[in-house]
């Protein structure tokens, strides 16, 4: 799987992690996120089934009630709450506590069996079921950042728009020459021995009836003897002659 497990107790954070699997698995993909109501099929064996993906997971999300420490079962090592923490631990797989609700407060190493008194020192996240949508933001932006195979199938990634410096040169034209792009930060414009109307840079261009607007455009009228460069993607002061 390589991807989050969610570590819930039925009766308690059935609720959060239900949010939880669906928010991440929108933005990572399904394949991505175990919960075991919905990732383990009939007929599988759900102890061989839970404790493989618990193994093949990345990290481990502890969905942490405002009753989790002080439930008896948690000091029962049959208990799968706790087994599927402890197996993590064993796989050095990172676990993050999830406190649902705002009024959870963070888990305290005296109200914890032994086993797992770890968890307090672990830094938590919180997801408050009835405002889910930041929170549920905040913790995909950690995993994408902690995971790198969950950072490649993140849905919500920005595209890259650095495309490098592009040239764009135009010698001895008769007419109309236009060279324009789509450019962020600034722009160095280089023209030689032009003859007409010339307007370079920032702003608008109005030249009978032509309208041009926007950063790093140039508009020619007339003959041009010399050429014309039109440098995107480097900073005014960088100019040199082409």
């Amino acid at each position: 799987m390589q991807g989050v497990f969610i570590n819930y107790r039925t009766g308690d954070g059935d609720e959060a992690a239900a949010i939880l699997e669906q928010g991440l698995s929108h933005r990572f993909g399904k394949e991505r996120i175990f919960r075991a109501t919905t990732s383990i099929q009939p007929g599988q064996a759900y102890p061989e089934r839970l404790l493989n993906a618990v193994c093949s997971s990345v990290i481990l999300l502890a969905i942490i009630g405002p009753d989790w420490a002080r439930d008896p079962r948690l000091r029962d090592e049959s208990d799968w709450v706790r087994r599927e923490i402890l197996e993590a631990f064993t796989s050095k797989i990172t676990v993050i506590p999830v406190l649902k609700g705002r009024g959870t407060e963070r888990l305290k190493a005296a109200e914890l069996p032994a086993e797992l008194e770890r968890l307090a020192d672990v830094q938590s996240l919180r997801l408050d079921p009835r405002d889910n949508e930041t929170d549920i933001r905040r913790i995909g932006d950690l995993l994408a950042e902690l995971v790198p195979v969950l950072r490649k199938s993140d849905r919500q990634a920005a595209p890259s728009t650095d495309t490098g410096p592009v040239y764009n040169t135009a010698r001895d034209t008769r007419g109309t020459v236009i060279q324009s792009r789509h450019v962020q930060g600034d722009v160095g414009t280089v023209i030689k021995g032009n003859q007409g109307p010339v307007h370079a840079g920032k702003g608008d261009i109005n030249q009978n009836t032509q309208h041009f607007s926007g950063d790093g455009a140039t508009y020619i009228h007339g003959d041009n003897h010399g050429g014309v460069g039109h440098r995107f993607g480097q900073a005014r002061g960088d100019e040199e002659e082409r």
